[in-house]
């Protein structure tokens, strides 16, 4: 089916201007023109998801959004996207280590931020899941989630009178399809751009960083970006970062079934990092502190440790306060409070 492809790569547009000038010119735009847009910030690679096999509308982007916060995805319609994906923590799950689900069912692993995903090439914590149209499926039918399938998903929204005219406006048909709804949560969460942290400012030369935040900054490159990877501080592999020496979830293995990625999982982003705990898979530590704890102190050997982590990082109190302090600059409250990503019950 279309919606199984792979796209291709989208050819982004340069940016003259520097990205916290042009987001607001981008979210002025939206609201002038009434289309959303993903754009290609200076500095930055070209997006993985290609909106040229699903152009983008203020329709559809609205049709997704709605959907996203619609409880109706679920099979008791008791559990929407935004239960466990909430717009003030960047989309994760504020104060839950694990998924909720229907029936008070408890998922297996921690729910992800959500943003920058048209950069991302594959989704879940395993990889397991692309291209990103295909994503939403993976909660809506996991049985400790949603425990839905997209066939009641379809038959609830054709019965609601409210949205066989949207799918109308987006798509061109009030007959509702699988496709089509996973082309619209698309439009909605593949325009989730977070790129107006005090770090882009910086780069940018608006801001100046403090003598703290400089300092994180460079201990920052030194010892975090061969994973972390700038500007979208992942390089979105797979890794295994020294949690277990016996992993009870396989990670990676689960997909591959092989025996060199068992306890390897995505490396995360860490835009908006200070915001979006619990931290790791399976939301194990609470706090940023612990997790700087663990990188320096808590690092346990297995098979399939990263060779990058066998001495653990080198990071001493002073190091790690600094560090702390650079990871609260990649938080952006532009984005967490941006009221195009808002609940639309909210609008006024």
């Amino acid at each position: 089916m279309k919606w199984l492809a792979v796209f291709l790569t989208l050819v982004g547009l340069g940016l003259a201007l520097g990205w916290p000038q042009f987001s607001q010119l981008a979210a002025d735009s939206w609201r002038r023109h009434g289309t959303p847009r993903l754009q290609q910030p200076e500095g930055w690679p070209r997006p993985v998801y290609d909106f040229s096999g699903n152009p983008l509308s203020r329709a559809g982007f609205e049709l997704g959004r709605a959907l996203f916060y619609e409880p109706k995805l679920s099979r008791d319609d008791s559990i929407a996207c935004a239960n466990c994906h909430q717009q003030f923590v960047a989309f994760a799950n504020a104060g839950h280590r694990l998924s909720h689900g229907v029936n008070n069912a408890l998922g297996t692993r921690n729910a992800p931020a959500l943003f920058n995903l048209a950069w991302q090439p594959s989704f879940m914590w395993d990889g397991g899941v692309h291209p990103l149209e295909v994503q939403p499926l993976g909660p809506i039918s996991n049985p400790v989630e949603m425990a839905e399938t997209l066939a009641g998903v379809v038959r609830k929204l054709q019965d609601d009178p409210r949205y066989p005219p949207r799918f109308a406006a987006a798509f061109g048909s009030p007959r509702i399809d699988g496709q089509h709804v996973l082309l619209a949560l698309t439009q909605f969460v593949g325009t989730l751009q977070s790129a107006d942290s005090p770090y882009d400012r910086y780069l940018a030369g608006r801001v100046r960083f403090n003598a703290q935040e400089q300092r994180g900054l460079a201990v920052f490159r030194a010892q975090c970006v061969s994973c972390h990877r700038e500007p979208l501080f992942s390089d979105y592999s797979f890794r295994n970062n020294g949690l277990d020496a016996e992993p009870r979830d396989p990670g990676r293995a689960h997909i591959t079934e092989r025996a060199e990625d068992r306890g390897l999982f995505r490396v995360p982003s860490l835009r908006n990092i200070a915001v979006s705990g619990p931290y790791m898979h399976d939301g194990r530590f609470e706090t940023l502190d612990a997790v700087l704890a663990h990188y320096a102190e808590g690092i346990v050997s297995s098979a399939t440790l990263d060779p990058a982590l066998r001495q653990g990082l080198k990071l001493d109190a002073a190091d790690r306060a600094a560090l702390r302090a650079f990871l609260d600059t990649l938080t952006d409250e532009r984005f967490l409070h941006d009221p195009r990503f808002a609940d639309p019950g909210e609008d006024s």
